[in-house]
């Protein structure tokens, strides 16, 4: 058994498939298919039955898959611990960013990583809030950039920005004629939400109450690009912060008025595992990810 059979046996696990994993491994289908059969016979067990589609994990594979996961990652923070022991900057830093500002905070990122610490490579998880916390919860990610709609110092978290929240359409549509819009005028329009839970659509769902306004949800989705493409469609409208549609209105996709009265404000938060102690390279990225997603809300 060696760490690469191991690294071999999740990534079959995760695609469900040799020749995927074959292919994202970078190796020949024989080559996996020889690392597991490897890991069979040693172990006794075997580790997936074939399907119509690909293979699945047999009870044994889901049984070993987490303590697999675990190994791997305790080895790849040994193998950072001595580099980092040595003064440089390596590893794998998992970040978890929201499909808002991942667009425009992503490539500014990259650059500025690649610039000053070319050794860390960074592995980026987009989903909204509440995945996002789950996954630092269980110490699947080093840090996230999410939305709250409180106070996020009660959570540890470090405040990047506040930002307001739009009503975002087709732009020829009439309400787009003024920059902003009352809340209770959401009243009638037909709107493209996410699911509950889900903080947004819990702020939302609270002002409409205590307004009296009553939103017509006919569309509830959990994808940025599904909200946007409907609300470009013209047949419905969705709610999303500016940044998320900055390139559909420079491009005249998409339009967006400022909702207020009362405004939805959003407070963007970094926050961190504590589920372990951050590497080195990961507080370098989070220091680097704190200033840049600073300065890009800050327009």
């Amino acid at each position: 058994m060696n760490l690469k059979q191991l690294e071999t046996f999740l990534v079959v696990a995760e695609l469900g498939s040799i020749s995927r994993a074959a292919q994202a491994l970078g190796v020949a289908q024989s080559l996996v298919s020889r690392n597991l059969t490897q890991l069979e016979e040693e172990w006794g067990d075997r580790l997936f039955e074939r399907t119509g589609r690909g293979v699945m994990l047999t009870e044994f594979g889901r049984r070993v898959q987490p303590e697999v996961a675990l190994l791997l990652n305790q080895a790849e923070r040994l193998e950072v611990a001595v580099k980092e022991s040595a003064g440089a900057l390596s590893g794998t830093v998992h970040i978890g960013l929201l499909p808002s500002l991942a667009p425009q905070l992503l490539p500014l990122l990259f650059a500025d990583i690649s610039e000053k610490a070319p050794a860390v490579k960074l592995h980026v998880a987009e989903g909204f809030s509440g995945t996002l916390d789950e996954q630092l919860g269980n110490g699947r990610l080093d840090m996230i950039v999410v939305n709250r709609y409180g106070p996020a110092q009660g959570r540890h978290e470090d405040v990047l920005g506040i930002v307001d929240t739009f009503l975002v359409g087709d732009p020829r549509h009439d309400v787009f004629r003024n920059q902003t819009i009352a809340f209770r005028k959401l009243a009638g329009l037909r709107l493209v939400l996410p699911a509950a839970p889900n903080g947004l659509r819990a702020m939302l769902d609270h002002v409409a109450r205590e307004s009296g306004t009553s939103l017509n949800i006919v569309m509830e989705v959990d994808t940025l690009i599904a909200m946007k493409e409907v609300a470009a469609s013209g047949g419905a409208f969705t709610i999303l912060p500016e940044l998320a549609v900055r390139e559909e209105q420079r491009t005249g996709r998409l339009a967006a008025a400022r909702i207020e009265r009362p405004a939805i404000k959003r407070t963007i938060a970094l926050g961190f595992t504590r589920q372990r102690p951050l590497s080195k390279a990961a507080r370098f990225v989070g220091a680097r990810l704190r200033e840049l997603a600073t300065g890009l809300l800050a327009g």
